[in-house]
């Protein structure tokens, strides 16, 4: 268990707001061995999932279709009636079909089975007297956990401390009203699957998995959702139709050679197999493959996709709408300058006069969590990057803050949401209680109507005002986020009216710089035809100069904030939003509103998002992230991506990995598609015109296992085209089939069929026996559609300018058929089995010329047209 748990403890401390206590002091949890102990005795803290399908069951499913089954009866009746060898041969060759799809599938159960585990909730939770984020199935009872807004709560729970709790428990009783909860009141116990809406929360952990009220009632919980790809339903839908168009063309086949007078039996057995190899039974499962290496790659690049469609719509996705803080900036906070007693003061280069108010409203109104073992500054404090920075920014030491906090208690708070965009608490100190207030400068403004000046309360007067407005105005420009505090003395009564009448103290200016990555990223979104639009509760100016550096915008005319968007009629919107780059002081009810209006444009939109507020606009996008180390509960269940590290460039990446899978599907689409058309097609114009059969059931049977299997694998892991992020996005609804795929895939088919038939007559021109002509048949078909396989790596590019060695699983897939192909030509064993006969350099010559005549004269076409 111990290895689960997360011991980094500045990342896992940066996930955990507290209520301003030190770790210490507020509890000490259980220790590490008290948690081993109780696992044992009670169990993992989760609900019994239905039986998983074992890997038997994958593996017999590989066989349980009708043609499969028929081939198999008729190899069986081959068998008794003296052809012993045959239908061995056949049988194996059945078996290792079986064996491939079965480990493409097996693969695929188990990727989504890890993702599933990785998309687990996780608790926040008191171990060894610090705060530690683990995977919520290693709770156990006895344990305290920290629950915040947007949480869901990880097991049933007691209340132990609490701020203004309020819970949905419609999972549990169906009513969407919120809950209200306390820790003093008798109606204190919280259970799984429930969110808290509002407040945050200590509790005790009395009950774990099947125990809990969730696991009387199990198949209520809410699991990851594998929803089938829409692109997989459609494939699905297209090979039916294949199916009944190749059991017509099989059938076809059999009765004219029935007619012609050859044995009834052998073209049975030739119609069976030829069905096999040529119904594409494996492009859905191959999809399957292709998306979950796919989003295994993502995950490698930090993104995690809970749901499979996501990573069609990503190589789709026009606009990215992510948040500014710690997504475009490195969440990495430092207070850079202060504003107070009309003066303003940098904290590279001024002295700055003391000013104990100042520093009693941000460290008292602030939920940073201590941990005073720690010595250093850094590592004592842990929670909210905006709160640490302002504590960094007070203090030198630890010891001083220690003292420092002793000196007060905190007995009362309003939080901090994102419409309010300010903090309150109340704070007694020797007898008196001062209640002090944090957030956005324009809202603690709007509440003072009065300002500290030297130590001395004066009023609020109109060029007071104006000069605090001009000041926060200026520190914005210089890309600074503005903090402003004030504080009033209060009496025992805590009401509505606490937040007003309130004396302004000062403001702090702090940076969060840019990451350094995100500028690339930002152009590559720009040449790939994707609108990236910042949204943020920052001030207008600071957004602008965020933006302005990373390239997201040119003007401020491009910058719209919250007040004004509210301003906007939708029609109005409407016309304004292909023009905007950034919303400043934005609420989550208007992120909701900037996704309607960009998807009403017929844009394909991404959009990011951490708090429970989040949800709706997340869940509106077409494609939701959320947040990985900053994001709640809610908003996570609602995403169909999740940031495991909250950077901006990560969603490049991932929509550059969806346009990578998408290409990889198309090239084994036409790969696939064209070699069966290729294959039937060689059959049936050799029954057209009146020619022997061309090849043998057996020989059908062994083209279909080398070049249906492992090539088509490799080119599901093709690496992506050097060009893929030049492409303008595709549209949502394109198929699959579309910018002349159906062309490519009928003309390199039928081409394929027709050099096949041309190498059998070539045989029989120059007098070779019937095997010599089916053996060049054989190489024939075999060798075209592993050259075509390289062809299919690009859809604008010739051999001559691909890099076959990009792809070294291809050649060793390739290299696989081709070792196959000379065994079965070459071996004196497998000759009698596969009716082949060794062949010549002058028969290998015939065999290289028709397989890749047509490959040379199409890539050197392609070559000659980008030459000019």
């Amino acid at each position: 268990m111990n290895e689960q748990v997360s011991n980094d403890n500045k990342k896992d401390k940066n996930k955990s707001r507290g209520f301003g206590y030190d770790s210490k002091n507020s509890s000490r949890g259980l220790t590490s061995a008290d948690a081993e102990s109780r696992l044992k005795k009670y169990g993992f803290n989760k609900l019994e999932n239905k039986k998983k399908i074992t890997a038997i069951q994958i593996f017999i499913s590989q066989f349980n279709d009708f043609i499969t089954w028929i081939l198999i009866a008729a190899t069986v009746l081959s068998g008794f009636m003296g052809e012993k060898a045959d239908a061995i041969t056949i049988f194996i060759i059945v078996i290792m079909n079986g064996i491939l799809g079965f480990i493409q599938e097996y693969r695929t159960e188990r990727s989504l089975e890890a993702l599933s585990k990785l998309a687990a909730p996780t608790a926040k939770v008191f171990r060894n007297d610090g705060v530690l984020v683990i995977n919520a199935i290693y709770l156990v009872p006895g344990d305290l956990v920290i629950l915040e807004s947007g949480d869901r709560v990880p097991a049933d729970c007691i209340l132990t401390d609490d701020n203004n709790v309020m819970l949905d428990e419609s999972l549990l009783t169906g009513e969407s009203a919120g809950v209200n909860k306390s820790a003093k009141s008798k109606d204190n116990n919280i259970f799984m699957g429930t969110i808290i809406l509002t407040g945050k929360a200590k509790a005790k952990v009395i009950a774990t998995g099947m125990s809990t009220e969730m696991g009387k009632i199990a198949d209520m919980l809410h699991s990851i959702d594998n929803e089938k790809s829409p692109l997989k339903e459609r494939l699905a839908h297209l090979g039916k139709i294949l199916v009944i168009l190749c059991i017509i063309i099989c059938l076809v086949v059999t009765f004219m050679g029935i007619w012609r007078g050859q044995d009834k039996y052998e073209m049975f057995l030739l119609g069976v197999s030829l069905a096999v190899a040529a119904i594409p039974e494996g492009l859905t499962a191959i999809v399957t493959v292709a998306l979950a290496l796919g989003v295994s790659r993502m995950l490698k690049r930090n993104a995690l996709v809970r749901k499979l469609p996501a990573v069609e719509t990503l190589g789709c996705t026009s606009v990215i709408c992510t948040d500014k803080t710690g997504t475009l900036t490195e969440n990495n906070m430092t207070v850079k300058a202060f504003y107070f007693n009309g003066q303003g003061y940098n904290v590279d280069s001024d002295k700055i006069p003391s000013n104990l108010v100042m520093k009693k409203a941000y460290t008292y109104c602030n939920d940073c969590n201590y941990d005073f073992n720690e010595k250093n500054m850094v590592k004592c404090l842990f929670g909210d990057p905006t709160e640490t920075a302002l504590i960094k920014g007070l203090f030198k030491n630890t010891k001083e803050l220690q003292d420092f906090l002793n000196k007060s208690r905190r007995v009362y708070e309003i939080p901090f949401n994102s419409t309010r965009k300010i903090m309150s608490v109340v704070v007694k100190e020797n007898d008196k209680e001062t209640c002090y207030v944090k957030g956005a400068p324009e809202r603690v403004i709007e509440s003072c109507n009065y300002i500290l000046v030297d130590g001395v309360v004066q009023p609020m007067l109109p060029n007071y005002k104006s000069r605090l407005i001009r000041a926060v105005e200026s520190m914005s420009y210089k890309a600074l986020r503005c903090i402003a505090c004030a504080y009033k003395v209060t009496g025992i009564v805590h009401n509505d009216s606490l937040e007003s009448n309130l004396i302004f103290i000062g403001v702090a200016g702090i940076i969060d710089p840019p990451r350094k990555e995100v500028k690339e990223a930002v152009i590559k979104c720009k040449i790939a035809g994707i609108k990236p639009v910042m949204i943020t509760g920052d001030h207008k100016n600071t957004a602008y100069a965020i933006g302005k550096d990373l390239d997201i915008c040119k003007y401020q005319e491009e910058v719209i904030t919250g007040d004004e968007l509210d301003k906007l009629s939708d029609k109005q919107l409407d016309k304004k939003i292909d023009d905007l780059r950034i919303f400043a002081r934005v609420s989550p009810k208007h992120k909701l509103r900037i996704v309607k209006a960009f998807k009403h444009k017929k844009h394909i939109v991404a959009m990011t998002g951490d708090g429970v507020n989040d949800a709706p606009a997340i869940k509106e996008a077409d494609i939701g992230i959320a947040m990985g180390i900053s994001g709640t509960d809610v908003t996570k269940e609602a995403a169909s991506m999740i940031l495991l590290d909250d950077n901006f460039a990560t969603i490049v990446s991932a929509v550059e990995e969806g346009r990578v899978i998408y290409n990889n599907i198309r090239k084994f689409i036409r790969y696939l598609l064209s070699c069966n058309l290729g294959e039937v097609l060689t059959m049936f114009l050799a029954s057209l015109f009146y020619l022997d059969n061309p090849l043998l059931p057996i020989q059908i049977l062994f083209v279909n296992l080398v070049t249906d299997g492992l090539p088509a694998i490799a080119l599901g892991v093709d690496p992506a085209d050097t060009d893929i992020m030049l492409e303008k996005p595709r549209g949502k609804n394109e198929s699959v089939f579309s910018r002349g795929l159906t062309e490519k895939i009928i003309i390199r088919g039928c081409l394929i069929g027709i050099c096949t038939i041309l190498a059998f007559i070539g045989g029989k021109y120059y007098g070779m026996s019937i095997e010599a002509c089916r053996t060049l048949a054989l190489g024939t078909l075999v060798l075209s559609q592993l050259i075509h396989v390289f062809e299919c790596r690009s859809e604008k590019h010739s051999l001559f300018e691909i890099n076959p060695f990009t792809n070294l699983y291809l050649i060793g897939a390739v290299g696989i058929s081709v070792i196959m192909l000379l065994c079965i030509v070459y071996i004196p064993f497998m000759q009698n089995v596969f009716h082949t006969i060794p062949l010549n350099a002058g028969q290998w010559l015939i065999i290289l010329f028709f397989s890749g005549i047509i490959s040379f004269i199409n890539s050197l076409y392609l070559y000659l047209m980008h030459k000019h």
